[in-house]
């Protein structure tokens, strides 16, 4: 188990066979092409979901846990790396434990950390996290020392790739998607100090952030996210993101290095959480989060598939996603218009496997236009995605099913 594990984790252990079950998000190549053959059973998950449910047992019994640290002492205190993620949990469940100390990983990274673990329901108090950088536990998970079997050392750094360069599709979803929050704010729906935002990953997110940071009346920000990605450091270094809540950092090597070599700066900036926390509910709810995700296509209705290619193959998971969206002030969520060269729609009548249904999801973005969907009634929806953010080649194939599928009823 893990998130975004990365090629080297992920990738290597599938080529070796070493996988059966895999939750609740991957990444690799290899892997994926393994589990859309059934040959490695994934169970894609919300990832605030997955502590809860291993701790109540629904898994049976976690007996090794591997745990990237730059420190651990004798008396059990964990100082975990670049990600907090699930690891809590692993180290509190799993009946031995092996640390992997990296000495890449600056060990002052745990200045970012607040580990603050939830008692199981159904007594639980409120998190009291009401400002992105509020901090409320510790900079250690911990872990019985008599389960530690084994400690290796290790000197690497985290295998993450850089995102291609923004190109005009793009540009043109994040100038529509600034152009809807600057609107906004001058209606009076966002506050003038501005929402916390939250994005998933990829090039069309990192893309929108950056338009976001180069756009003049767009108001210093916060960030209330589930990874710390490139594009947010650099928006911190200009000083147009005043601070990141996040549960890793997903960011290339050069820039994690800057991070350790300037952690007097970075430390009063960023804050790693368990995912549990990073992506919970309530917290979502409570700062007003802008959620901005992207998705593989969209109906006209609204539903969202963010991870089914064909309704079928699995490409990576839906994340956290589903959390935000959910959960959030505004829903937001991006992708062209078109796939493989124009030969595939992403605007579509139905789309064949629902990660985000139309309940959650109250805009939606292409290069072609945004359509916000509040307060619309199916078929308000489906004229206004097909008119707007469908690919004009598209339109009249979609205009045509509206007319014959839709006679009657709602």
């Amino acid at each position: 188990t893990g998130a975004s594990s990365g090629d080297y984790i992920d990738n290597d252990l599938a080529q070796a066979n070493a996988i059966s079950w895999r939750a609740p998000y991957q990444g690799g190549k290899i892997l994926r092409d393994q589990i859309n053959r059934q040959e490695v059973e994934y169970v894609d998950m919300h990832l605030s979901h997955v502590a809860q449910t291993v701790e109540a047992g629904f898994f049976g019994k976690v007996d090794v846990a591997v745990v990237e640290a730059t420190h651990i002492t004798s008396d059990g205190r964990v100082y975990l790396s670049a990600s907090i993620g699930a690891s809590p949990t692993w180290l509190a469940c799993a009946d031995k434990v092996i640390i992997e100390l990296n000495h890449c990983h600056s060990p002052r990274l745990s200045e970012m950390a607040d580990i603050f673990i939830m008692p199981p329901p159904p007594i639980r108090s409120p998190i009291n996290v009401h400002n992105p950088l509020t901090k409320i536990g510790f900079p250690y998970a911990h872990v019985d020392p008599k389960k530690v079997v084994g400690i290796v050392e290790n000197d690497e750094p985290d295998q993450v790739v850089a995102f291609s360069q923004e190109d005009e599709t793009s540009r043109k979803i994040a100038d529509n998607v600034i152009e809807f929050l600057l609107n906004e704010k001058l209606a009076g729906r966002i506050p003038s100090e501005f929402f916390p935002l939250q994005a998933g990953v990829g090039n069309t997110a990192n893309a929108v952030l950056a338009g976001l940071g180069r756009h003049p009346d767009i108001p210093p920000f916060y960030m209330y996210s589930e990874v710390f990605q490139d594009s947010m450091m650099d928006l911190i270094d200009t000083g147009k993101l005043l601070g990141a809540s996040a549960t890793s950092l997903t960011i290339v090597p050069e820039k994690l290095k800057q991070i350790g070599e300037n952690m007097d700066f970075y430390n009063r900036k960023i804050v790693l959480r368990p995912q549990e926390i990073s992506n919970h509910p309530g917290i979502i709810r409570r700062l007003g989060v802008v959620a901005m995700n992207t998705a593989l296509e969209i109906d006209i209705y609204g539903n969202v598939n963010s991870s089914h290619v064909m309704g079928t193959h699995v490409m990576n998971g839906v994340g956290g996603s589903g959390e935000f969206a959910r959960n959030s002030h505004l829903s937001i969520f991006m992708t062209p218009s078109i796939a493989k060269g124009g030969k595939i729609s992403s605007v579509v009548p139905m789309v064949p496997h629902v990660d985000n249904n139309e309940h959650s999801v109250q805009v939606v973005v292409t290069e072609q236009g945004l359509a916000d969907l509040r307060g619309l009634g199916p078929l308000e929806r489906a004229e206004k995605i097909i008119n707007t953010c469908a690919h004009p080649a598209y339109r009249p194939y979609l205009k045509d099913y509206v007319a014959q599928g839709h006679k009657n009823g709602h």
